[in-house]
């Protein structure tokens, strides 16, 4: 296994399109420079991208948005994650962007938006949504507590941001084309297609491998068979590329597998430096852009 010790830091995302309408833990912008070059470091271009713990889908949607595949899959398991995409991909899509825009966001419509049983898709990717934009750090794990000063003393209202939530939805609307939402469990979904040698694979699971367990309190679905995933990864006919927290027990699988890592220094969202490991077959592509 090939290991560069030294962690370097990435570069500036100041231009970097957040594409996202969430707001979730592990946001990955720091990394879509390094995407890109991955990417297009490809021999051939790849038919399909696919992410099978897409969340934010910040990567996925960074490779329809500037077509670095000719088409992009995302999945999850999530049941409320499911229903913001599947509304956006579907019919529902300008409709969310249009009800995220009108909503008059006070302490009151929260409790009545919230306290109310969905009684369609379209409903509970609008609640999903709204409870992402008030938790704090944008969790929506069962016990999530909600902002209470924010971003200058805004409270509630410091991360909404309707008319840019609106204009991020009807973008991601107008390629939709491009990108399927499968919602189900990315270990299946790899082992359905390790042997799509024609398919990228970006894989950033819920970080529950490391001893803090940090994936508890931040993912509704944090439980992840770890080994199984370094094996299914092991498989793939096409490349791919993982993100896990710096942890041991990850190091000691990429040993296992005979995986190369990267080690990166970013800042987590409350600004604190942290290391995060990238792990691939060949990251040879990764020091044109380091």
């Amino acid at each position: 296994m090939m290991e560069y010790l030294q962690p370097i830091i990435p570069h500036n995302t100041s231009s970097v399109k957040f594409r996202s309408p969430f707001r979730y833990p592990g946001g990955k912008s720091w990394l879509v420079p390094y995407i890109r070059t991955w990417c297009i470091s490809q021999p051939t271009r790849p038919f399909e991208f696919i992410e099978p713990f897409a969340g934010g889908g910040i990567v996925g949607l960074t490779a329809a948005f500037e077509q670095l595949a000719d088409h992009v899959t995302l999945i999850d398991l999530d049941r409320d994650v499911a229903a913001v995409w599947q509304t956006i991909l579907g019919k529902n899509g300008k409709w969310l962007a249009d009800y995220i825009a009108t909503f008059n966001l006070t302490h009151g419509t929260v409790r009545t938006t919230l306290s109310k049983s969905a009684r369609s898709l379209r409903e509970r990717a609008f609640q999903t949504i709204l409870k992402n934009r008030i938790n704090r750090g944008g969790i929506l794990a069962s016990g999530a507590g909600r902002l209470k000063e924010g971003e200058n003393g805004k409270g509630l209202r410091s991360r909404w941001y309707p008319q840019t939530l609106r204009k991020r939805i009807l973008d991601i609307v107008s390629i939709r084309d491009r990108i399927t939402f499968v919602q189900g469990d990315g270990l299946e979904f790899l082992q359905q297609n390790a042997q799509r040698a024609d398919a990228l694979f970006f894989v950033d699971p819920p970080y529950t491998a490391a001893r803090k367990k940090a994936g508890s309190r931040l993912y509704t679905h944090h439980e992840l068979d770890h080994a199984k995933l370094f094996g299914l990864t092991a498989q793939l006919s096409g490349d791919f590329l993982m993100t896990y927290d710096d942890a041991e027990e990850v190091r000691e699988l990429a040993l296992q597998h005979n995986f190369q890592i990267q080690a990166v220094t970013m800042k987590s969202t409350h600004h604190a430096r942290m290391t995060e490991l990238l792990i691939g077959r060949d990251l040879s592509w990764f020091w044109t852009t380091a």
